[in-house]
């Protein structure tokens, strides 16, 4: 499975929490101050619990793909110390995991830097950069990936690589419409979206007896492919992937909206009812990172109590 599940869990955590609090700050926000557009989000438990998931997620990661999963506990060849060629595809991996890891650490530092409120504003645009310096790198490895992309592999990646693009294009547009709703749903959505696919990937081309008629996995090199037996079942499995993939799609989409309009009853008939004021002093830029999203909720539903 190559590590598939565990990359794909962390992507998949983090979107539908990005996705639950984006969709929170949207209601609870005047219109006329509006939320600005954020990486990643406080919790009770520790301020940088989500960016501390991120880093231990990627530790493991890179932990199975250079020294758990190789032949010998380590990816190098034992005999004159080179990269082995079916041990590229494990680097490239982990220099994913690394750009990840990087964004995650300086995102702590970055916060954690007093500064005005002008350099805020620049702190978030920085963050924002190496998100999206993080999934360009994601793309151009996958883009260029040392495995044989050929086949029914080739096209669950060449998919992948349409979701990691939405990525870091929502995650750039972050920096030039950083009050734009839009942007961070359809960001937390996309990155949902590949979660979902890269567990999917891992199941269904590195399990035994997943693999679509006419097809079969065959050992080469030390690593397992899925081969069919002529272009007709290669062309079935490929329209199988791109079905699946619309569904995965439509399901995800039905989600999201589906959440949006619980969540709409949920908090906008509250907040209604809430002085203008201070929904814009929870809303505050300059304080977005120092409160966590839902304490501030439970105060504003407090207060409205009140003035019942």
């Amino acid at each position: 499975m190559e590590g598939h599940e565990i990359l794909g869990f962390g992507f998949f955590v983090i979107g539908l929490w990005h996705l639950f609090n984006h969709i929170k700050l949207h209601f609870v926000c005047s219109s006329s101050k509006p939320n600005t557009s954020t990486l990643w989000f406080p919790t009770k438990i520790s301020k940088y619990m989500e960016l501390h998931f991120i880093m231990a997620s990627c530790i493991i990661f890179i932990a199975m793909e250079l020294f758990i999963t190789p032949l010998h506990h380590q990816p190098f060849d034992p005999k004159d110390g080179t990269i082995p060629s079916n041990h590229l595809h494990n680097f490239e991996h982990s220099s994913m995991a690394l750009s990840f890891l990087t964004y995650a650490t300086f995102a702590i530092f970055l916060d954690r830097k007093k500064s005005t409120s002008t350099t805020k504003t620049k702190k978030n645009e920085l963050t924002h950069l190496l998100a999206s310096i993080a999934f360009a790198q994601q793309f151009l490895l996958i883009h260029l990936h040392s495995r044989d992309h050929m086949g029914i592999e080739g096209q669950y990646h060449y998919l992948l690589q349409v979701l990691i693009f939405i990525c870091l294009v929502m995650t750039l547009m972050g920096i030039g419409f950083p009050k734009s709703f839009l942007v961070c749903f359809v960001r937390s959505i996309s990155i949902i979206f590949q979660g979902l696919w890269l567990m999917f990937m891992g199941f269904m081309l590195f399990t035994p007896g997943y693999a679509p008629k006419g097809c079969f996995m065959k050992l080469e090199e030390d690593q397992f492919v899925v081969r069919c037996s002529d272009e007709k079942a290669l062309h079935r499995a490929i329209s199988l992937v791109n079905i699946q993939f619309s569904w995965f799609l439509i399901g995800v989409t039905v989600f999201a909206v589906s959440l949006y309009l619980i969540m709409a009853t949920r908090y906008h008939e509250k907040v209604e009812y809430v002085s203008l004021m201070k929904v814009e002093h929870y809303c505050e830029e300059d304080g977005l990172k120092n409160f966590d999203v839902e304490s501030q909720c439970q105060k504003i539903t407090t207060s409205m109590q009140d003035q019942i």
